[in-house]
């Protein structure tokens, strides 16, 4: 059985479109992740299994191979928990065809298969903006901050058990108010949580510049091509 989800793999500020297809066939058991994966997404298979089977859902004893396409783009971090499970979970349940195509997966699953939020979800709502993509399913943590850009169809999901029923139609999509980027910005003003450069993905040698930059108070000229 063959299955694809999309995601988003974020570099910097950019991001590219991510092909998860998934693979699921006969033979000895076996969960091989390829297209150069970085190790939170190789252990995003311990992630998955668990997840599953604490929600409820058969985890697969055959062979499952994970492809992350386009193979020659280096890939980080844990928000491809999300489209593996479903890419899996294709393979049991009947989703709506609207959502699979045209929608965007991204969320780390913890092992009792809720969703945690994932860093750099701006640049990926960014740029499912862009890319004219219909629905972006997301952690419900990052829904407030992803709200900043308007015209998108953002889903908050809480939990795996919960977004297999949206996507098998038994649960209509949540409505979704928009957040004032106002008052956003106004709440994130007033956190006295210090922030840096989590929020960007790579670029260790320009983050290091300013860093090194702002610590000995020189100047810095930026040039954008």
């Amino acid at each position: 059985m063959f299955s694809k989800v999309f995601s988003v793999s974020v570099n910097g500020l950019s991001g590219n479109k991510i092909d998860v297809e998934l693979d699921v066939s006969n033979g000895m058991p076996a969960f091989n992740i390829v297209g150069l994966p970085d190790a939170a997404i190789q252990e995003s298979k311990e992630r998955v299994r668990s997840a599953l089977k604490n929600s409820g859902f058969t985890f697969p004893s055959t062979r499952i191979t994970v492809n992350l396409a386009p193979a020659d783009v280096r890939k980080k971090g844990p928000s491809f928990d999300l489209p593996i499970a479903i890419g899996i979970l294709c393979k049991e349940y009947e989703f709506i065809e609207d959502y699979i195509k045209n929608g965007l997966f991204v969320g780390e699953l913890a092992l009792d298969g809720k969703l945690r939020s994932v860093s750099a979800i701006l640049p990926s709502v960014i740029f499912a903006k862009e890319q004219g993509i219909k629905y972006i399913f997301l952690p419900w943590e990052n829904l407030e901050e992803a709200s900043l850009i308007p015209w998108v169809h953002l889903i908050g999901i809480e939990n795996l058990a919960s977004l297999v029923e949206i996507l098998t139609g038994t649960k209509s999509l949540p409505e979704h108010t928009p957040v004032d980027p106002k008052v956003f910005i106004e709440k994130y003003k007033s956190s006295t949580k210090i922030t840096g450069f989590e929020h960007i993905i790579g670029q260790e040698h320009a983050k290091r510049a300013l860093t090194i930059a702002a610590a000995w108070g020189h100047n810095i000229l930026m040039l954008c091509s």
